[in-house]
């Protein structure tokens, strides 16, 4: 069975920060170079072999495609006619991580127009000004990329018990989080005071599951399960394990991830998580489960 490694939040918190804004940079390159799709689904990376990637993105009459590679530590920025080149993982600033990758992508003749002011932060600074974030602890991110990949295994056989409408497992860089949502078929009621952004993310009913690394709000690293709209009596619902509990701030059933990582079996535990948080979505919000759910055999 395959260990899940600790990775305590104050032991590479500075590290999570830079890393966090590294995958903007990326992540807006991705947004600048791909057609909106429903929910904002062209803008996450994908957990890969080595890292994170975009995938392929179209770009002239070629395709590219960039992959944090965090076992050899670079940016892999690669066209599709094999040109390829690198920007160092390591202890460095935003800004001059921003400043190198856009002109490896300019060397490449990639030139996409981004917004470089950070999303879904406090305290933003735009990427070109960012001396501020410039930490990099490689055992760390290792280690990170090593619960990505396991996390995404566990979900994708989750998402394989779901006939209906479901999203990739994808990390979104501006939460900083890997999820799969699941989706009712029906549509969303209209929150008229949402910006544009959270209309098009929750525009139809979800019961979305994840794993975070934890911030200010919560310290510790987490999986998380919501659903949206929120029915009544999810809150009250009981879902294993007992670790679990509704966090009445945040608005979600939440998991220590060290629970599921000291657990005797990990990958049971976690399923158990996420069945039971969406059947509870599922059964309150009464979702047509027989006509969603992939009967077993």
């Amino acid at each position: 069975m395959p260990t899940w490694p600790d990775l305590p939040l104050e032991e590479w918190r500075d590290t999570r920060d830079t890393l966090h804004l590294w995958t903007q940079v990326v992540g807006k390159v991705r947004l600048a170079l791909t057609p909106l799709v429903n929910h904002w689904w062209n803008v996450p990376l994908y957990v890969s072999a080595r890292g994170l990637t975009t995938s392929l993105m179209s770009y002239g009459e070629g395709g590219l495609e960039l992959e944090f590679d965090f076992r050899e530590h670079c940016l892999r920025a690669c066209l599709d006619d094999g040109r390829e080149r690198r920007v160092e993982l390591a202890p460095r600033s935003v800004a001059d991580f921003y400043r190198e990758t856009m002109s490896v992508l300019a060397e490449l003749g990639v030139r996409p127009k981004i917004w470089s002011m950070p999303v879904e932060l406090p305290h933003p600074i735009a990427f070109e000004k960012d001396e501020t974030h410039a930490a990099y602890d490689r055992d760390c991110v290792e280690r990170f990329a090593r619960i990505l990949r396991l996390t995404d295994a566990v979900f994708t056989q989750f998402r394989a018990q779901f006939i209906g409408k479901c999203s990739p497992v994808h990390f979104f860089w501006g939460s900083f989080d890997l999820a799969v949502t699941r989706f009712s078929g029906r549509p969303a009621p209209v929150k008229p005071e949402a910006d544009p952004i959270t209309r098009e993310a929750y525009s139809h009913e979800v019961s979305s599951v994840g794993w975070w690394p934890g911030d200010e709000r919560l310290e510790q690293a987490s999986f998380y399960s919501y659903a949206a709209p929120e029915p009544a009596g999810f809150r009250a619902a009981r879902v294993r394990p007992a670790a679990a509990y509704f966090h009445e701030t945040l608005g979600g059933f939440y998991l220590p991830y060290d629970a599921v990582r000291t657990a005797e079996n990990p990958e049971r535990m976690l399923l158990d998580f996420c069945q039971d948080t969406y059947a509870a979505a599922a059964e309150l919000g009464a979702w047509d489960r027989a006509a969603l759910e992939r009967t077993a055999t």
